[in-house]
């Protein structure tokens, strides 16, 4: 089953400079936790312990989030402070990191097949950082392993968008084989709303079958002159099934910095509501 999760994290950050001059974006945090850090917890919520990062130069903070900080820990070891470490010590003893290189950029495709050697043959999970996604009960990847399991084909995550935005995103048209599952006819990355099959964007989560290596190997530059996944997955769904899911829940785009605020102020407010909440059932239970 899908045991490994690849992360893309090569990428300048360039929407964010200054900030990202020096810091990999997807250490930019919302509230107190860095994005990659909400994609990690949400591949491990889908039953995913393996973590497989592609990283480029700069993004050694990556590496040493994911790690022990053994000064850190002894400064505030028995003091309260102790309790914000939780979370990542929970993820670095339930979780096994790898990592490799994307010396140059040349697309989330050839970012993808860069991964190849830390996933091997066997079907795995993509997760793009800066696409943060929330499901309180039902995180979207847990969602789509379960389509996986039921279906054994790669599979993307989509969501309806405003028809003028196309340009932005990988589009698909399909036929709709079951509520909200699409199997894929054409997928078209960043056409003119003109030229759009569909307001169907692709957004970053994925489940791909190991074929999709061979392929991508064959992929010619696409849009932009970058290897697109967009245009293996087309090549794939010409020989076997691809599937399109219209996921629950939500997706904040922290690539931008309208995506990144909005993200910003829903999460403080979803902690807001809780902390709230938990105040009233200490009173009614004293």
């Amino acid at each position: 089953m899908v045991k490994k999760c690849l992360f893309p994290a090569a990428g300048y950050g360039t929407r964010f400079l200054p900030a990202t001059k020096a810091m990999p974006k997807e250490m930019l945090p919302i509230l107190n936790k860095p994005l990659i850090q909400y994609g990690v917890e949400e591949a491990l919520s889908a039953g995913i312990d393996n973590m497989a990062v592609v990283t480029g130069r700069g993004k050694r903070a990556i590496e040493d989030h994911f790690d022990i900080s053994y000064e850190l820990e002894h400064q505030i070891r028995g003091t309260d402070k102790e309790r914000y470490l939780a979370d990542i010590r929970d993820i670095i003893d339930n979780c096994t990191f790898s990592y490799t290189r994307q010396i140059e950029m040349k697309g989330l495709g050839h970012a993808i097949l860069t991964g190849e050697p830390l996933i091997g043959n066997q079907p795995f999970a993509v997760i793009l950082a800066d696409d943060l996604c929330y499901e309180e009960k039902d995180p979207i990847l847990s969602q789509m392993v379960r389509m996986y399991e039921k279906y054994r084909c790669s599979i993307v995550a989509i969501e309806e968008i405003d028809k003028s935005q196309t340009n932005k995103y990988g589009i698909i048209a399909g036929k709709e084989i079951e509520e909200n599952l699409f199997m894929v006819t054409n997928m078209v990355e960043k056409p003119d709303p003109k030229d759009a099959p569909s307001n169907l964007a692709i957004i970053g989560r994925y489940i791909l079958t190991p074929e999709i290596f061979d392929i991508l190997r064959n992929t010619k530059p696409g849009k932009g002159g970058e290897i697109q996944i967009t245009d293996a997955l087309l090549t794939q769904s010409k020989t076997s099934m691809v599937l399109a899911y219209k996921f629950k829940g939500r997706r904040f785009d922290c690539g931008s910095i309208e995506g990144f605020v909005e993200a910003t102020n829903f999460f403080f407010n979803l902690v807001q509501s809780k902390s709230i909440k938990k105040k009233e059932e200490n009173l009614i239970q004293n």
